[in-house]
Protein backbone atom coordinates (compact mmCIF):
# COMPACT_ATOMS: atom_id res chain seq x y z
CA UNK A 1 0.00 0.00 0.00
CA UNK A 2 1.12 3.51 -1.17
CA UNK A 3 0.91 6.14 1.30
CA UNK A 4 0.30 9.49 -0.27
CA UNK A 5 3.08 12.33 -0.41
CA UNK A 6 2.94 14.86 1.98
CA UNK A 7 1.82 18.35 1.32
CA UNK A 8 4.68 20.70 2.97
CA UNK A 9 2.97 23.84 4.57
CA UNK A 10 3.53 26.85 2.47
CA UNK A 11 4.62 30.01 4.67
CA UNK A 12 2.15 32.44 4.73
CA UNK A 13 3.47 35.53 2.95
CA UNK A 14 3.97 38.63 5.73
CA UNK A 15 2.81 42.26 4.23
CA UNK A 16 4.52 44.90 5.33
CA UNK A 17 2.69 46.58 8.51
CA UNK A 18 2.81 50.01 8.93
CA UNK A 19 4.86 50.96 12.26
CA UNK A 20 3.61 50.86 15.31
CA UNK A 21 2.78 53.74 17.34
CA UNK A 22 5.58 54.67 20.23
CA UNK A 23 4.19 53.64 23.31
CA UNK A 24 3.88 56.39 25.61
CA UNK A 25 6.35 55.85 29.68
CA UNK A 26 3.98 54.03 31.78
CA UNK A 27 3.27 56.20 34.90
CA UNK A 28 4.50 54.59 38.04
CA UNK A 29 2.44 55.33 40.97
CA UNK A 30 4.41 56.13 44.64
CA UNK A 31 3.89 52.34 45.54
CA UNK A 32 5.39 51.08 42.46
CA UNK A 33 8.01 53.05 42.94
CA UNK A 34 8.67 52.39 46.03
CA UNK A 35 8.82 48.93 45.83
CA UNK A 36 11.77 49.17 43.23
CA UNK A 37 14.76 49.83 45.99
CA UNK A 38 17.80 50.69 44.37
CA UNK A 39 20.73 47.88 44.50
CA UNK A 40 22.63 48.55 47.27
CA UNK A 41 26.37 48.16 47.39
CA UNK A 42 28.83 47.36 50.37
CA UNK A 43 31.88 48.65 50.29
CA UNK A 44 34.91 49.83 52.45
CA UNK A 45 37.67 52.59 52.62
CA UNK A 46 40.39 53.46 54.78
CA UNK A 47 40.30 57.21 56.55
CA UNK A 48 42.29 59.31 59.07
CA UNK A 49 41.19 59.17 62.41
CA UNK A 50 40.69 62.68 62.56
CA UNK A 51 38.82 62.62 59.50
CA UNK A 52 36.48 59.53 61.04
CA UNK A 53 35.97 61.98 64.22
CA UNK A 54 34.22 64.46 61.83
CA UNK A 55 31.42 62.39 61.05
CA UNK A 56 30.82 61.61 64.73
CA UNK A 57 30.58 65.27 65.05
CA UNK A 58 27.92 65.98 62.10
CA UNK A 59 25.63 63.34 63.06
CA UNK A 60 26.01 65.33 66.40
CA UNK A 61 25.05 68.54 64.62
CA UNK A 62 22.26 66.26 62.19
CA UNK A 63 20.47 65.47 65.69
CA UNK A 64 20.61 68.71 67.09
CA UNK A 65 18.91 70.30 63.67
CA UNK A 66 16.51 67.43 64.59
CA UNK A 67 17.65 65.53 61.47
CA UNK A 68 19.56 62.75 63.20
CA UNK A 69 21.70 61.38 59.97
CA UNK A 70 23.53 57.69 59.81
CA UNK A 71 27.34 57.30 58.72
CA UNK A 72 26.20 56.52 55.07
CA UNK A 73 23.68 59.23 54.85
CA UNK A 74 26.63 61.71 55.98
CA UNK A 75 29.03 60.45 53.07
CA UNK A 76 26.11 60.38 50.76
CA UNK A 77 25.19 63.55 51.01
CA UNK A 78 29.21 64.65 50.48
CA UNK A 79 28.94 62.62 47.46
CA UNK A 80 25.74 64.65 46.36
CA UNK A 81 27.61 68.38 47.09
CA UNK A 82 31.05 67.12 45.34
CA UNK A 83 29.06 65.89 41.84
CA UNK A 84 27.55 69.41 41.70
CA UNK A 85 31.43 70.94 41.80
CA UNK A 86 33.15 72.19 38.78
CA UNK A 87 35.87 70.23 37.64
CA UNK A 88 37.91 73.36 38.21
CA UNK A 89 36.50 73.36 42.34
CA UNK A 90 36.66 69.86 42.51
CA UNK A 91 40.38 69.23 41.61
CA UNK A 92 40.79 72.08 44.47
CA UNK A 93 38.84 70.01 47.04
CA UNK A 94 40.64 67.01 46.49
CA UNK A 95 44.28 68.74 45.99
CA UNK A 96 43.45 69.49 49.95
CA UNK A 97 42.64 65.56 50.71
CA UNK A 98 46.13 64.05 51.70
CA UNK A 99 46.72 60.48 50.47
CA UNK A 100 46.47 57.40 52.67
CA UNK A 101 47.86 53.96 52.04
CA UNK A 102 44.80 51.98 51.46
CA UNK A 103 44.49 48.52 53.23
CA UNK A 104 43.90 47.70 56.91
CA UNK A 105 46.01 49.81 59.21
CA UNK A 106 48.69 47.93 61.38
CA UNK A 107 47.44 46.83 65.03
CA UNK A 108 48.56 49.01 67.38
CA UNK A 109 49.92 46.77 70.76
Amino acid sequence: MATPPRKTPVAAKKTPRAAAPAKAPEVQTVAEAKAKKPKLVRDSFTIPKNEYSNIESLKQKSALLGSPAKKSELLRAGIQLLTTLSDAQLRKALAQIPTVKTGRPNKQK
